[in-house]
């Protein structure tokens, strides 16, 4: 892997040299990467109170943050980023708090929104039911859980498609076929898509090929 050093032989989001090409990488990966963000900045804003607290699940270097700076600021909000690696914490740029921490292990409070931004997909199946119905539990009335994350492509040759305009779009944002290659190979047994029953409960407001946009609102009552 000369070519991009970068890329683990297995992938893992502790590394520097991830780390620091992240926010580029997602966005040369992912064209409609700001479009979600927009989406998720939206409903945080449209579902979360004066003085609320806020849990950023995955806060990688800390584009949602970013993205609801005004919203932080203007509605007095607690913003919490949790973030396992430690090299993504270390050059975290953006509002509220950051925590080194494993999402599985942390001691959530009652919160107003919870945001899982392309997490889960990389949290081991086991432990993705037990986070989803702990912050269930925790959710404060009126709040809401956003979650944006990638699910199995249909079967067959439709299936064969899309994943072919996947690797279109990788290629029209400037990556190499050997990167996209290097990427998924990297990717093995690291990340695995979700499936829809995991979301029970949960209404989708984005589809983009392999991935989508749910929520989850609390009672208004």
């Amino acid at each position: 892997m000369a070519d991009k050093p970068w890329i683990p032989d297995d992938w893992t989001f502790r590394n520097a040299g991830v780390a620091s090409r992240f926010d580029d990488h997602v966005r040369e990966t992912l064209p409609w990467y700001d479009l979600a963000t927009h989406g998720v900045a939206h409903f945080l804003r449209a579902y979360v109170p004066e003085g609320g607290l806020v849990y950023d699940i995955g806060a990688s270097t800390g584009n949602v943050a970013r993205s609801v700076a005004e919203t932080i600021e203007s509605r007095s909000l607690r913003f919490v980023g949790i973030e396992p690696s430690e090299q993504m914490v270390d050059i975290y740029d953006a509002p509220g708090e950051i925590v080194c921490a494993n999402a599985e292990e942390f001691p959530f409070e009652g919160f107003d929104v919870a945001v899982l931004f392309l997490v889960l997909m990389f949290i081991p199946v086991p432990e993705r039911r037990p986070l989803l119905d702990r912050l269930k539990d925790r959710l404060r009335p009126g709040g809401a859980i956003l979650v944006v994350d990638k699910f199995p492509l249909p079967p067959g040759y439709l299936g064969s498609s899309m994943y072919r305009w996947t690797l279109k779009q990788k290629q029209s944002g400037g990556i190499t076929m050997e990167e996209i290659a290097e990427k998924e190979l990297s990717l093995v047994g690291r990340q695995r898509p979700v499936v829809p029953a995991l979301f029970d409960g949960f209404v989708e407001w984005l589809r983009v090929g392999e991935f989508r946009g749910l929520i989850h609102t609390g009672a208004d009552t």
